[in-house]
């Protein structure tokens, strides 16, 4: 069962089911690739944009207000049911890298909702003082900047609130130090746990600073960034109306052929992604290694006990949150390689890997926030402290031997600890030994807790 629409090439076949119009029916049957659907977020950002856009043309006089209250009263009613209405956007990511038929997709399904007797025009009405060209990378940065203050930003907060807590409990703990794997000089777990918690504050810093070249819209750039079929106004009149639905400070960007050829804070702010991705990289390698044993390892953390670890091995426990965080750090680093490459791609007046951006953009902000959350909830919370284990280590380690240095010399030093090494026995013990030291000196010099 179908009904006939048309477009300017012709008549297409539309299901008689569907809201959609010849222009949707036409990328659905010649873009049959892959799984990949455009994300609902920047559906919401387009049917958003409708939404301001068909307010403003009626305050410019352009369109009627029974018209833009058609337009409105639909974008609103797609927007609070939009779980029920998301089947209406069934186009492949992989599309035409304007993303235009996303974009007429949304003007389809919006006239055919907002009038049964075809009243609404697609391009004339919803479509009106607009190019996909400007409207697809608004949605990109109105859906990126709303993703990573609605998600992200509030798990890297509950991160540093978690950090601090573990931080402040062991701010004495005396561990060992480690370098090139090997051991250094101690700290404290407390010290330890503050350049983790340092490297979250650092990414929400810079997260929050960078974001705020997203709030620069193209909108208003029409075609190729002259504006044409728009009013020299209608860029700022968009994005203040934008403002008052969303709630975020939006603004129309100063320069729109920039707007609508390069992809750059996309790129910057994907950048602070990448990087936050490596220090979760860090940070999740390190509490695993701190975890290893319980026995053959470095045993200084207990992870939660959430599942069995082996379908073997009775009784074995893995750090699984570490190693799904650690995966998902890598495909955001394959991610930011696929939005720098897409990003260097703005042939003249428009780039045109659009789709593949925002995909990767946020599927990178969905992950990290979902596996952070997990992270924190399923490992950081009932992580233990192996106190004991942490001081003999501390006590039995070779390295402290750095602290002789300012009395006795390095040479000295070194030959205590080579001693101490082959004979097997502790730098005490060595020092004596040699006659390098008496033992009070070696009690006030080796004090661990004046080294740190």
């Amino acid at each position: 069962m179908y009904r006939i629409e048309r477009d300017s090439l012709g008549e297409v076949k539309v299901p008689t089911t569907a809201n959609w119009g010849a222009q949707t029916q036409r990328s659905l049957e010649n873009f049959k690739i892959g799984e990949e659907k455009m994300p609902a977020e920047l559906i919401k950002a387009l049917i958003q944009i409708k939404q301001a856009c068909a307010r403003v043309n009626e305050q410019e006089g352009k369109l009627s207000k029974e018209h833009s209250q058609l337009i409105q009263n639909t974008t609103q009613n797609l927007l609070e049911n939009f779980s029920e209405q998301k089947h209406n956007f069934p186009l492949s990511l992989w599309q035409t890298g304007s993303g235009t038929q996303t974009n007429m997709n949304v003007n389809e399904v919006i006239a055919h909702l907002a009038s049964d007797e075809g009243s609404i025009h697609p391009n004339d009405h919803v479509n009106m003082s607009q190019s996909s060209n400007d409207v697809f990378p608004t949605a990109m940065h109105m859906a990126a900047y709303e993703s990573l203050h609605q998600q992200l930003v509030p798990e890297l907060e509950a991160w540093l609130l978690e950090l601090d807590q573990l931080m402040t409990q062991h701010l004495t703990t005396a561990k060992l130090g480690r370098t090139h794997l090997q051991d250094a000089t101690p700290l404290t777990f407390g010290q330890e746990v503050s350049g983790w918690k340092m490297m979250v504050e650092r990414s929400l810093e810079s997260l929050r600073y960078n974001s705020q070249l997203l709030l620069e819209l193209a909108i208003g750039g029409t075609a190729v960034g002259t504006g044409i079929n728009a009013s020299e106004s209608f860029g700022n009149s968009v994005a203040s109306e934008l403002e008052t639905i969303t709630q975020w400070p939006f603004v129309s960007d100063r320069n729109k052929y920039f707007a609508l050829t390069s992809h750059q804070p996309m790129s910057v702010v994907h950048g602070v992604l990448r990087a936050l991705a490596a220090d979760l990289m860090k940070i999740a390698n390190d509490i695993r290694w701190l975890a290893s044993g319980p026995r053959g390892g470095f045993g200084e953390l207990t992870l939660p006990s959430n599942e069995p670890g082996s379908s073997i091995m009775p009784g074995k426990v893995n750090p699984t949150q570490a190693e799904a965080l650690t995966m998902i750090v890598a495909q955001v680093m394959g991610n930011d390689v696929t939005i720098q490459m897409a990003a260097s791609q703005g042939n003249f007046q428009l780039n045109v890997f659009k789709p593949v951006i925002i995909h990767n953009f946020l599927q990178s902000v969905n992950l990290l926030a979902d596996g952070m959350r997990s992270f924190r909830e399923k490992c950081l919370v009932g992580l233990q402290v192996n106190v004991n284990k942490m001081s003999d280590s501390v006590a039995s380690s070779l390295m402290l031997v750095t602290n002789l240095t300012p009395h006795i010399g390095y040479s000295k030093a070194a030959e205590i600890a080579h001693k101490a090494l082959v004979e097997e026995t502790s730098l005490e013990a060595a020092a004596l030994a040699l006659g390098y030291a008496t033992q009070a000196e070696l009690a006030e010099w080796l004090d661990v807790q004046a080294m740190i």
